[in-house]
Parts: structure tokens; sequence; C-alpha cells
């Protein structure tokens, strides 16, 4: 179970509710985040932020309020994204069709800010490209093998039209390994060895090898590249990860590959075959 699943307990199609005609604004849905969605009574709510408002075609007359929940839990500040359903005086956070299954907390993601499209985590492309595309990735996902590398060629392919910014996933409850790829990886990228970057997604490893010098001597092997234990474990590289990691939340990233063009969460993956 992971740190969040222990802070916070969501109520499939549970309701409250809130007074009526009431404008929801950040207090109306601390009350609710309090009362519905912490049920750990270690967790401190200590405030809200409302980052978007959204509609769903499929849902109408609901508001999706995408959020950010400040929390204090043994002694340590943490912000949890929270998407909240809000219609007619009554909240949930979970809205489901009971003749499909669909869970339309699936389908929805915010909008892409700004600040995340920054040259630290430009990869492919021009920064001025007609099109800017946003991979949050794991370079042993078989999923994000299958769709990453293609996008990273239509952009070499086109760098005037697709610009790619890549933020390191990795999911490590299912690939360990990755935590020492994706550090790997991040030094690669600072020193312009992007074709490092690219050959991690064909590297062949155990999954769960957490040696640090056999990772090494297998990246080694697959792309001629080396490096030592003390660059990986900087303190500027665990910095970036963990502001990945905190981007990731913010963006509701829940699993990869997660792919956004120009803004909008591509839920197919395959929307940068259509840009001209």
């Amino acid at each position: 179970m992971s740190l969040m699943s222990k802070l916070l307990t969501s109520t499939l199609i549970a309701t409250i509710a809130l007074s009526a005609n009431a404008s929801v604004d950040n207090k109306t849905l601390l009350n609710y985040v309090k009362r519905n969605v912490v049920k750990n009574p270690q967790v401190e709510v200590k405030g809200i932020k409302i980052i978007e408002k959204k509609t769903h075609k499929d849902i109408p007359g609901w508001d999706v309020y995408l959020t950010s929940m400040q929390l204090k839990f043994q002694k340590k500040d943490i912000e949890a994204p929270e998407m909240i359903f809000v219609k007619d005086g009554l909240a949930t956070g979970h809205l489901v069709n009971l003749k499909t299954g669909r869970d339309y907390r699936n389908e929805i993601k915010p909008t892409v800010p700004n600040e995340l499209y920054d040259d630290a985590h430009l990869l492919f492309g021009d920064k001025n490209a007609k099109h800017k595309i946003i991979i949050f990735s794991d370079p042993q996902c078989p999923f994000c093998q299958e769709v990453v590398p293609e996008i990273f060629e239509a952009s070499k392919k086109n760098p005037k039209l697709i610009a790619v910014y890549y933020y390191h996933l990795p999911l490590l409850r299912i690939h360990p390994v990755s935590g020492i790829l994706t550090r790997i990886m991040h030094v690669a990228q600072t020193e312009g060895k992007i074709d490092v970057v690219e050959k991690m997604y064909t590297l062949k490893i155990d999954p769960r090898e957490t040696d640090m010098k056999k990772v090494i001597a297998a990246v080694k092997k697959h792309t001629g590249y080396d490096i030592t234990e003390a660059k990986i474990n900087s303190k500027e590289v665990t910095k970036a990860l963990e502001k990945d990691q905190k981007a990731a939340a913010r963006m509701m990233v829940s699993g990869t590959p997660t792919v956004y063009i120009d803004g909008q969460w591509d839920k197919m993956r395959n929307g940068y075959k259509k840009l001209k």
C-alpha cells in the first residue's frame, strides 16, 4: 500500500450534501475533504487549493474540481492531489457509470501549466516547436517501450513541429531497477548524451536488479556510457528526480506512459501521429 493510500480513503459513489446553491469555494471543499476523504486521524488537513475546474461532455451538469490538499503527517508536510465532482449540492470523489463501470476519475487530468515546459526537461525538438508533448515514463515499462521511442522518433524527424519534454516516473514497486536507470538517464541528458536516454528503452535487464555496480555495467555494455556511482547518487540528481515526482503528482499521473499534447492529456497516446 502506498503512503498516499494510507493517508486517504475515497469511497465509491459516496456523496455528501453541501449547502444548497452554495458557491463551491476552498472552504466548502476543505470541509468535504476533512469529513470524507482523509480518514487517517494522524493526518492533519491544513488546506486545499483549487488548481483547475473542468467539465466532461459525458457527465453534463457536473463540475470537476482538480485540487491539491495540504496535509501534515508525522511532522512532514505533504501535497496530495484530489479530484472532486460537484453537482446540485452534492460532492463525490468517484463518479461511476453503473452500466459501463467507467470511473470518470480516470478520464480527466489537469491542463499542463507553462512551468513544466522548461529547458531542463526538453529532450527532443525545438522549444519553439508548433506542438509540445510531455511524457511521464519508465524505461522498463513495456507500454513505454512500445510508445515512447516512436514519439522520440517523430520529434527527431520534425523538430520544428514537435518538442518532447521528458519526466522520469520510475515504477519502483514493479521494476526497482528503474530507480538506478532513471538516475543514469538524468545525468546522461544533462551531459548532452541523449542517445543514452533513447537506448535505455531497449536495455534488457532483470527488473528487480538493485545492485548498482551490475546496473552500471549493463548500461555501459548496452550504450557505451560509463558513469560513476558518485555521479548518480549526487544530491542534484536526487533533487531533480524528486521534482519530477512532484510534477507527476501535480498532473495526477498514476501510470506510465502518460502523455500530454499541447497541454491536454492524450489518453490513447497516439495523438502525435495526427499533428501537422
